[in-house]
């Protein structure tokens, strides 16, 4: 009988041209943004560089979604996992 994931794993997946909810969510946002200076700004160069700005934003959005490892800052887990308990004199001999 063919196996289907739980849906909860369909969903942190989700992608938005390329972006995940997230991203796209960001994206949207430097979009309604950049719309809205244009919109109060009647200049031809801001429309120029917001598209530029925007494009660029997009593809460092999309980078960041193929390589999410870029984003982690230090280390996740330890290096040695124990059960030992820890007493108060070794606690102390680990900070030193």
């Amino acid at each position: 009988m063919k196996q289907y994931s739980i849906y909860s794993n369909i969903r942190v997946r989700a992608l938005i041209f390329g972006l995940p909810v997230d991203f796209f969510a960001l994206q949207m946002m430097a979009i309604v943004g950049s719309l809205m200076a244009i919109i109060f700004s009647f200049s031809l160069m801001l429309l120029i560089g917001v598209g530029f700005v925007n494009a660029v934003l997009y593809g460092v959005l999309l980078k960041l979604a193929q390589a999410p490892g870029m984003l982690q800052i230090g280390v996740r887990f330890p290096h040695s996992i124990s059960n030992k308990k820890i007493t108060p004199y070794e606690y102390y001999d680990e900070l030193s």
